[in-house]
């Protein structure tokens, strides 16, 4: 067992979760703006946890709550105008959510690792996965068991 095995035994005071390259055309709310099926996964699991707070990650703006507009972009994480790690730290610090936990990253490798940057506590239950196909499964198998708990 891992510490990510227990998500069931707290609440977040925050889940941040990843972007996605899919996007709407135009600008639009952060909770509308990214269509693909990762990011409402992964919003979907986010929500059923029934954070405190819940953040989205954008490769190119960074930390967003769900009400900022923003336009669309084409910005991968590691590219040159990406989001970096001080930045990162730098927004929680303004937002004044880099001293929340627990802190819960949904995401793969690369997003949790940047989370991790600003809060290395954070829990990564899609750790460990071997691809976005059994990310998706063990989102649905997280939004399951807390949908459950509610019943």
């Amino acid at each position: 067992m891992t510490a990510n095995d227990y998500l069931d035994c707290f609440q977040p005071e925050l889940v941040v979760i990843p972007c996605g390259s899919r996007k709407l055309g135009r600008r639009a709310r952060a909770a509308d703006l990214y269509v693909g099926s990762y990011h409402r996964a992964c919003r979907r699991a986010a929500d059923a946890l029934r954070p405190d707070r819940l953040l989205i990650l954008s490769a190119r703006y960074g930390l967003l709550d769900l009400d900022d507009v923003i336009n669309p972009y084409d910005t991968p994480h590691g590219a040159a105008d990406a989001i970096t790690a001080q930045a990162l730290l730098k927004q929680a610090t303004v937002r004044d959510v880099v001293l929340l936990d627990p802190v819960v990253a949904l995401g793969g490798a690369r997003h949790a690792g940047l989370v991790r940057t600003t809060w290395p506590h954070a829990r990564t239950p899609l750790a460990g996965t071997r691809g976005m196909g059994e990310q998706m499964a063990r989102l649905a198998v997280l939004r399951k068991a807390h949908d459950q708990q509610l019943m």
